[in-house]
């Protein structure tokens, strides 16, 4: 009978450590997705692409759109 309460025993502790392992760890990754996401703040007014941050934005539109007039929020920069 023993036995018995000892494998149960045996079994929470084993699933606390993987718990503490699997924190440790880091992120899952569908939290480091909706983080990845949560960074891409611009939207391209052409294309729809998505990028974290103005300069990146720029050297996209200045690329991929040469032809098109260059939107007001990034003639500062």
């Amino acid at each position: 009978m023993a036995r018995g309460q000892q494998k149960v025993q045996s079994q929470q502790k084993a699933a606390e450590k993987a718990a503490k392992m699997k924190k440790q760890q880091g992120h899952s990754a569908s939290d480091q997705k909706k983080a990845a996401q949560k960074a891409l703040v611009h939207v391209c007014s052409v294309c729809k692409a998505q990028m974290p941050d103005p300069k990146t934005y720029k050297q996209h539109f200045e690329n991929k759109h040469p032809k098109n007039d260059m939107p007001e929020e990034l003639k500062g920069i």
